[in-house]
């Protein structure tokens, strides 16, 4: 197996398992996007928004296709929205995913960082993963029980995908 292949079936993990999780917050009261594990300023309405503006952000890194700007869900109602945002940003990781491997180089600070694509594309994986966990705790700690992230990990995924 390439690691072009294995990175594909990752990127559409991290997408299906994002879905999944905004489609679980849509369900929840609305205060339960106030929840925080043990930084306040680390809601699960600014870890579902942090989510999804890095998957824009690393999308615009490696596409150059318009990055955007939007705040904190403040209702579970929000969440179809966020839902379709997430679908455009974590697609166009996946199209990225099937681009070959190139070094990206960007402007920070006056330094400059250079980049494999394989290495942000991994990251974006990565990051997505480690915040889903942030939330679930965070949400788990005030006592909102209704998402189990072991339903939403790799095996899940390829049962669903038939593999």
């Amino acid at each position: 197996m390439s690691a072009e292949i294995g990175i594909e079936k990752l990127i559409k993990h991290m997408g299906w398992a994002n879905q999944q999780i905004i489609h679980k917050l849509g369900e929840l009261p609305n205060d339960a996007f106030q929840a925080y594990l043990v930084n306040p300023e680390w809601t699960v309405a600014e870890i579902i928004r942090h989510i999804l503006s890095s998957a824009d952000w690393y999308g615009f890194r490696l596409t150059g296709e318009m990055h955007m700007e939007f705040v904190q869900p403040k209702s579970a109602s929000e969440m179809v929205e966020f839902a379709r945002m997430a679908s455009v940003f974590d697609d166009r990781l996946l199209r990225a995913s099937k681009v070959p491997e190139v070094l990206i180089t960007r402007e920070v600070d006056g330094k400059t960082l250079v980049r494999a694509r394989s290495t942000i594309l991994s990251q974006s994986v990565h990051h997505a993963t480690e915040h889903r966990a942030q939330l679930v705790a965070a949400l788990e700690s005030r006592g909102f029980t209704s998402i189990n992230l072991d339903d939403f990990d790799l095996w899940a995924y390829t049962d669903g995908a038939g593999e």
